[in-house]
């Protein structure tokens, strides 16, 4: 009893600034804002509460058990393989104590390491969810007509003779289970869009049945599709998911991963300008589905009144307008009451009158006389392109151009497009050029990540320094952990193929925290035993040996418990996935390196007295106490 809780107050201090410099590491990710910060919020507070947990548990049942588990005779079984590792590495050690200045050659090296990878590792948001279905639309020209968009869905043309459709393409490929197609607005109202739009909902098969030119990526049937769909003139195809499609259209208000939106006031100048950015990026690797959304195009019927005729007829211009506006477009002249149901009457000339500009010229306008002329003879018809839609946001109209990236990392494929634009293409004054969707959502994140970062790495500066009482031991384990670290997680991202995300970056604020806790047992003990009157050399040795196994066991725990995580790919696994891999491959690094470095940089910058320490528990005991409990 008295054993266990001595040992119990030995180890409560440690384990509770592990816990906290932990849970420090988590907080920059409660300042997320938006996607991310609903993405990875729900598992910092998992975290946390988790932890907490835990060291309640640790320091309160724990000892409790141990007076019960822990009877009679206890030995410490001995384990071949720590044998093995022990005999490589404490005469290593040994040798690189003698010339302990070369870490900083192996520092260095490390931090040039760490900076080749960086830049050799791709960018992105986050990480793209495989959601199990595709969600394909396609764009058509502006003033297309229903039973035109229908014909070119399904594959007929006006004549009833087949031709290929969209949707008797997307059919030819076996990996698609199922298909819902959507033409126009939806039946509820919710997305105010025409004729124009296609939405095509497919559910994928299990990966494991597609065929092996695609070997399971998504992106290789996505660009196979877009080239069987080119075969349609005048369409543009975009390609998402459903999750997906909606979270990009919230962002940026534009069907598509990434926008450009041209901000300005003249459409035509707006159309121009968008025209010759889309010039510009089409030939940039990794740009697909690029379309820009025209706000020009639409036919209109242009009637511009003579005045000066409509006046020796006697009539006014309103006279004509009358004319047009009741007879196209029609005039309510009462009401029809269905049960509970109201709906207006609406009267007009039937469809032969006004289904083309020479119908219209001849529609009779009455004059005053008691006759009627034609509505040719008071005005001049022609057909004219008009604006069909006109995208607005804070006041100012904008054109929008969409477009995806694929086979690329999204971050190299911007810039490269944004240089393109930026060096070729000249905006006017009064005009601005916007690049939003994910791109801007990266950049939203990077920046509050950067501010938040150094606070939070200073918190655990503080945190190490309330536990030694020094900032010697705290810059040291800090530093380390920060040179040590970063490769591993850096080298695993670059192995697997992943990019780096907010995902990855989530990852290396834990491996952060985790990684402290190997520090601050080594750290500590070599602190203990200069206390107890070794010398540094000394106390350096038994400590690498002594504490070797609780440093392994630290790091092997966390790296085994996140390793099923790094190696899955089902359903959902892709926004966490980053995070384990990061962790594993910087737990490895940082476990294997430290093992070297924190010993030679203890060396280096040891103080001329060691930290006070409290009594070992079994120093600070009753002697009887002590023979009584190894009797029993």
């Amino acid at each position: 009893m008295t054993l266990v809780r001595g040992a119990a107050h030995e180890v409560a201090r440690p384990i509770v600034f592990a816990i906290a410099i932990i849970v420090a590491s988590y907080l920059p990710i409660f300042t997320l804002e938006r996607v991310e910060g609903r993405m990875f919020r729900p598992m910092a507070f998992t975290v946390g509460f988790a932890l907490l947990g835990a060291l309640v548990l640790a320091i309160t049942v724990v000892p409790v058990l141990s007076t019960y588990l822990l009877r009679g005779h206890l030995s410490e079984a001995r384990n071949a393989l720590l044998e093995l590792v022990r005999r490589l590495y404490l005469p290593t050690v040994s040798r690189l104590l003698r010339h302990p200045k070369r870490v900083f050659v192996l520092a260095a090296a490390l931090l040039v390491a760490d900076a080749l990878l960086f830049t050799s590792i791709g960018s992105e948001f986050l990480p793209h969810l495989n959601e199990g279905a595709l969600w394909v639309r396609a764009s058509m020209p502006g003033n297309i007509s229903l039973a035109e968009a229908e014909q070119l869905v399904d594959g007929f043309d006006g004549e009833g003779r087949h031709a290929p459709g969209i949707r008797e393409i997307l059919r030819g490929f076996p990996e698609i289970g199922t298909m819902a197609v959507q033409l126009g607005r939806p039946d509820d109202g919710t997305d105010p869009t025409g004729f124009f739009n296609a939405e095509f909902l497919l559910v994928i098969n299990e990966r494991k049945s597609w065929r092996k030119q695609f070997d399971g990526d998504r992106e290789k049937l996505e660009d196979a599709m877009s080239k069987a769909l080119s075969i349609i003139p005048g369409v543009s195809f975009g390609f998402s998911q459903p999750i997906s499609d909606n979270v990009e259209e919230a962002l940026t208000g534009v069907k598509g991963q990434l926008a450009i939106k041209v901000i300005g006031d003249d459409l035509n100048a707006l159309d121009d300008l968008g025209s010759r950015i889309a010039q510009e990026i089409a030939p940039v690797p990794g740009v697909r589905d690029l379309g820009i959304f025209r706000e020009l195009g639409q036919s209109n019927v242009h009637v511009e009144i003579d005045r000066r005729r409509a006046e020796r007829l006697g009539l006014s211009v309103r006279d004509v307008e009358q004319v047009i506006e009741d007879g196209v477009g029609g005039r309510a002249v009462g009401q029809i009451v269905e049960g509970e149901r109201t709906h207006e009457l609406v009267v007009r000339y039937r469809e032969l009158a006004r289904d083309s500009v020479d119908s219209i010229a001849r529609l009779p306008v009455p004059t005053g006389a008691g006759h009627a002329v034609p509505l040719a003879e008071v005005a001049s018809l022609r057909i004219q392109g008009g604006a069909s839609r006109i995208y607005r946001e804070d006041g100012r109209r904008y054109l929008p151009i969409k477009f995806s990236v694929r086979g690329r990392d999204l971050g190299s494929t911007v810039a490269e497009a944004r240089a393109r634009v930026e060096r070729a293409v000249r905006v006017p004054h009064g005009y601005e050029v916007v690049w939003g969707g994910e791109f801007e959502s990266a950049q939203r994140a990077a920046r509050r990540l950067s501010i938040v970062i150094p606070l939070t790495v200073l918190l655990i500066f503080v945190l190490l320094f309330a536990m030694f009482r020094r900032t010697h031991e705290a810059t040291l384990i800090l530093g380390n952990v920060l040179v040590t670290s970063p490769f591993g997680g850096l080298l695993a991202l670059l192995l697997t193929g992943t990019n780096f995300s907010v995902s990855a970056g989530v990852g290396f604020l834990a491996l952060f925290g985790v990684s402290v806790q190997t520090g601050v047992i080594l750290v500590s003990y070599i602190n203990e035993l200069r206390a107890e009157g070794l010398a540094l050399d000394v106390a350096i040795e038994q400590a690498t040996d002594l504490r070797l196994r609780p440093m392994m066991m630290t790091a092997l725990v966390a790296t085994l418990g996140l390793l099923p995580a790094a190696l899955s790919h089902g359903i959902g696994s892709d926004s966490q996935k980053p995070i384990a891999i990061v962790v594993v491959g910087g737990l490895m690094s940082s476990l294997a390196l430290s093992l070297f470095t924190l010993p030679l940089l203890y060396k280096v910058f040891a103080p001329q007295k060691p930290g006070l320490v409290p009594p070992r528990p079994e120093e600070a005991l009753d002697p009887e106490l002590l023979k009584e409990g190894s009797a029993r």
